[in-house]
């Protein structure tokens, strides 16, 4: 079955070139959407051997997501995988997140931190914020309470499921929208162990503890948009 990545970037330039080279080692074909960046970083993946597609100004992740994915579905794919562009996410672990859809088990499936896979250099802090979004989930949004990861970034999905998967969150809150949209249909879905690593770079570029409460603002408006 032809897959294709999907990474969505800003401001990546130091990392994204391995990160593209290490999933290319699973998924040959890998598109990068350069979210408004002002560095190198569209540079550095079309070395890497990406297919780069550049938002004119920073739009945020669930935008990027949504332009990779519609060009994944242009190029014939039929399973799209999200990865992070930052190397958190280990490419090794791609095969078991596609496999459950190879073998006509699932539509959609989430990578997730929480299954019995160390990360490497989670804050405790992050763990507290991850256990509260859990919650917030649940009782806010109806996602189950089996969901052990609550904003995984690392996700498998169908060309079917990826052309109805009609997300609006253009920010941070497209991960637990997501999550909502699939687990509230009749997709076939499941979660399985990855690894995630964290550096001191990664942290202080990405989400903080704060950014919580912009998360649930977010969800909030978009019920009220929806």
């Amino acid at each position: 079955m032809k897959t294709v990545a999907v990474m969505p970037a800003y401001q990546e330039e130091p990392r994204i070139g391995a990160a593209v080279l290490g999933v290319k080692k699973h998924v040959p074909t890998v598109v990068v959407v350069d979210d408004g960046s002002t560095d190198l970083t569209a540079e550095r993946a079309r070395e890497a051997g990406a297919i780069v597609l550049k938002h004119a100004f920073n739009r945020g992740q669930g935008a990027a997501l949504k332009t990779g994915t519609l060009a994944a579905l242009e190029l014939g794919a039929e399973i799209i995988v999200h990865v992070d562009a930052d190397g958190q996410h280990d490419p090794e672990f791609l095969p078991a997140l596609i496999r459950p859809i190879e073998e006509n088990a699932a539509d959609v499936v989430f990578g997730s931190r929480y299954l019995g896979v160390k990360a490497d250099g989670l804050p405790w802090v992050r763990r507290w914020v991850h256990a509260g979004a859990r919650i917030f989930n649940s009782y806010a949004l109806g996602i189950p309470r089996s969901v052990t990861d609550p904003q995984s970034g690392l996700r498998a999905l169908t060309a079917a499921a990826a052309r109805e998967l009609d997300f609006s969150q253009d920010r941070m809150a497209h991960a637990s929208e997501i999550l909502r949209l699939v687990t509230r249909s009749r997709w076939r879905w499941l979660e399985v162990p990855v690894k995630v690593r964290y550096t001191e770079e990664t942290l202080a570029k990405g989400n903080k503890v704060s950014d919580a409460f912009k998360i649930v603002w977010e969800l909030f408006l978009g019920m009220f948009r929806g």
